[in-house]
């Protein structure tokens, strides 16, 4: 029997238009976006089906309307399973890379959808407001040798704080910190071997240590919020240590603001402990990719099809 995985994206994955055919295909889906618009007092649903993009891009409503709608593909997948007379498979782990943590901890019956998705919009807001009075910036940097990202991180050290944000796949890493260190380092990248340097369009320097006003305001937003241990075994990015209990979810949502996610960790953490099969839970495609590169071994699947019915590609069930 394949041991799998569940895993959740976090921002960037978003775009106008997901979950619309899901919602109008599943009774389930749409009453878990539903269930968001009323958490939230306002229809983050109409802004993911449509637009435009400009608005759904912004961090106060990208992140609730990815939360919702990862957790609508895992409520029409367990539907489809249902009507199919196929057991649901049980994951041995969720993991949600970067703001996805919230969809897997929803996912692992640790927190409610509603708080979740108040708590992301209450997280854009802080992060938004974090390290004000510095620049921040982030970068992608492409076909960098691991082994040379001491070297990266030390051209920019002199002109402010800079470090790794993301550590996504072999050769794909993101830098995050004060835009003249990124700048610095972006500057030097491909002289240390990487293909490309990119600075992304983002205003918020994201796993840097800019963001520690808003790990301090999450800390203070989180604290009345119940928590339960998680029925499946979580991943913490940072360092990919397992969160098995509801202290250690809830400081995995402060500590994560401030260092960086080590998807690469993560997959092979997963891995090791014989995970076979990875199914991508919500709008896009990119973990699937991700983990493809990572483990080439194993199988990833994503859930995000426009050809299927509804728009959903049901593992185990389609195949």
């Amino acid at each position: 029997m394949d041991r799998i995985a569940f895993v959740f994206p976090g921002q960037g994955s978003q775009s106008a238009g997901m979950g619309k055919a899901l919602t109008e295909a599943s009774p389930a889906a749409a009453a878990v976006m539903a269930e968001a618009d009323r958490a939230l007092g306002e229809p983050i649903s109409r802004l993911a089906f449509e637009g435009p993009a400009e608005e759904l891009d912004l961090t106060v409503n990208a992140q609730p309307a990815l939360v919702a709608t990862s957790i609508a593909f895992l409520a029409a997948l367990r539907e489809r399973w249902q009507a199919a007379g196929v057991a649901a498979p049980a994951p041995v782990f969720c993991a949600g890379h970067s703001m996805g943590q919230y969809s897997a901890l929803v996912a692992a019956g640790s927190l409610s959808l509603p708080d979740a998705v108040r708590l992301v919009r209450e997280r854009g807001r802080q992060m938004q407001a974090s390290g004000k009075g510095r620049s921040g910036a982030m970068a992608a940097i492409i076909g960098l040798d691991d082994a040379r990202l001491p070297e990266l991180l030390a051209a920019g050290a002199p002109h402010g704080s800079v470090t790794v944000a993301n550590r996504n796949a072999p050769g794909q890493v993101v830098v995050s910190g004060d835009r003249a260190a990124v700048e610095a380092a972006v500057a030097v990248a491909r002289d240390l071997g990487a293909r490309r340097g990119i600075l992304l369009p983002v205003s918020v320097a994201a796993h840097s240590s800019l963001m520690e006003d808003a790990a301090r305001g999450m800390a203070a937003v989180l604290e009345p919020i119940a928590f339960a241990d998680p029925t499946t075994p979580l991943l913490a990015n940072a360092d990919a240590r397992p969160i098995t209990s509801a202290q250690d979810a809830r400081h995995e949502l402060i500590e994560h603001l401030t260092r960086g996610v080590d998807w690469v960790a993560a997959v092979e953490r997963m891995t090791a402990q014989g995970v076979t099969t990875f199914v991508e839970v919500g709008p896009g495609k990119v973990l699937t990719g991700l983990i493809k590169r990572i483990a080439p071994d194993a199988t990833a699947l994503a859930t995000d099809d426009a050809a299927a019915p509804g728009g959903i590609a049901v593992p185990f069930v389609d195949a």
